[in-house]
């Protein structure tokens, strides 16, 4: 297995261009199967979720032409219908949106259950109950989800909790259906609206995204589009975070502020000066971390996603801080990598109380899941000396180039192979 050797202790400076959003491509991804016609996906994170995606539709009969890094024309209309396996799935979350996807086209769906990360119990329970609304029947046979309808038609959908994975997915199978779906207290994030704006783009007809009810028409067929994906939201904060914990001046560019506007706030809040341009946005700090107290919460609150790296920034904040995790249930459970480095946090249940130390020590850590991995690398780039960590797999996941973009602000970041070799991923 590949780790990361980082040599922490000094400032991150310079300029840093986001990539596409994560969270938007894994259901813009599995949506060019709604068309009828050749898409063109720009802006792609060149990351391993956005990659078996892709497979995915290559192994169903799509055709595939890569145009750069980024960016992809997808040709769907070889499509057949087959079940999507264990081995393709286990690794991402976002897997699921193939069932709406597979259903809006071919009036079922074969998945096997998704993988990604574990931080506690993830239900998809909203998802079944949107496409039982809509006339599917649901069943798990072997760890396979089946669902199957004799046609897809328009419901009331009222979400018991706000699920960012249910309201996407049901847009997706709703677009197909006939009549017209209305969800209810459905999630509000930036990436919903980017799907939103994307099957729009191919001729749907969707109305509320960005608020809590949204309002489906369904069409007959879609048709083919040139789209191109927001800036990641999580990865810009993850940036801007490292900027204010290494005491760094870091100017960070394809972003939509508007975006980010409760990461900048706690920032703030921290210590740290905020400057926002119009696509790009700037992080200072120059004086010293201030405690804060802070709760994960649906946007437009902080994101559950930016906890993490957040965590690590106010580990050696002056003062305790209270932080409260109200979206999942053990997303602590990288803070035991955190504590072997010197930090002094005590959890209980979704609360951690977070004392801040004057320094961490470097120590072999692991990327327990994807943003946790991200915060490790800033754990690792805030000490004097060197961290190993482990199960980099997890990173690779969802940020594009990160240890890349990381080197080119100044920070000292290695991968070492298993057998020893150490390999430079950048100059």
């Amino acid at each position: 297995m590949s780790k990361y050797i980082v040599n922490g202790g000094a400032p991150l400076k310079g300029e840093v261009d986001v990539s596409g959003s994560k969270n938007a491509s894994v259901a813009i991804i599995p949506a060019v199967m709604l068309s009828d016609g050749v898409c063109r996906l720009e802006n792609v994170p060149d990351i391993s979720d956005t990659a078996t995606e892709l497979s995915i539709l290559y192994d169903l009969g799509a055709d595939i032409r890569m145009i750069n890094r980024t960016t992809y024309e997808i040709d769907p209309r070889g499509i057949r219908f087959d079940i999507i396996p264990h081995e393709k799935t286990k690794v991402m979350r976002g897997s699921y949106y193939f069932i709406g996807a597979m259903l809006g086209r071919f009036g079922r769906a074969k998945v096997a259950l998704p993988g990604g990360c574990n931080f506690g119990v993830r239900p998809i329970d909203q998802h079944i109950k949107g496409f039982e609304a809509l006339g599917c029947d649901v069943t798990l046979e072997h760890g396979l989800i089946n669902v199957e309808t004799k046609g897809l038609l328009g419901a009331q959908v009222y979400l018991d909790v706000v699920s960012v994975g249910a309201t996407m997915n049901i847009m997706l199978a709703a677009c197909k259906a006939r009549g017209l779906t209305v969800i209810e207290n459905a999630a509000k994030e930036p990436h919903i609206v980017d799907l939103a704006n994307f099957l729009n783009s191919m001729g749907a007809d969707i109305m509320g995204a960005g608020t809590d009810v949204i309002k489906i028409r369904g069409v007959s067929s879609l048709h083919g589009a040139s789209y191109s994906i927001i800036p990641d939201q999580i990865e810009a904060g993850t940036y801007m975070v490292a900027a204010a914990a290494t005491g760094g001046d870091v100017l960070i560019k394809n972003v939509i502020p508007k975006h980010l506007e409760s990461i900048s706030t706690k920032l703030v809040e921290a210590g740290a000066d905020i400057t926002e341009y119009d696509e790009a946005i700037r992080v200072r700090r120059t004086g010293e971390l201030r405690k804060i107290n802070l709760k994960t919460m649906p946007h437009p609150g902080f994101p559950t996603d930016m906890q993490p790296q957040t965590v690590v920034m106010l580990s050696i904040a002056h003062g305790t801080s209270i932080v409260t995790e109200s979206i999942f249930d053990n997303r602590f459970r990288y803070v035991e990598q955190l504590t072997s480095m010197g930090a002094k946090i005590q959890v209980d249940g979704k609360i951690a109380v977070v004392e801040g130390v004057k320094e961490l020590k470097p120590a072999p850590v692991s990327a327990t899941d994807l943003r946790a991995g991200a915060a490790m690398i800033i754990a690792g780039l805030i000490t004097h000396g060197c961290t190993e960590i482990e199960d980099i797999h997890h990173i690779e996941r969802g940020y594009d180039n990160l240890v890349e973009k990381f080197i080119g602000l100044g920070a000292t970041i290695e991968m070492k192979k298993s057998q020893g070799i150490f390999i430079p991923k950048a100059q």
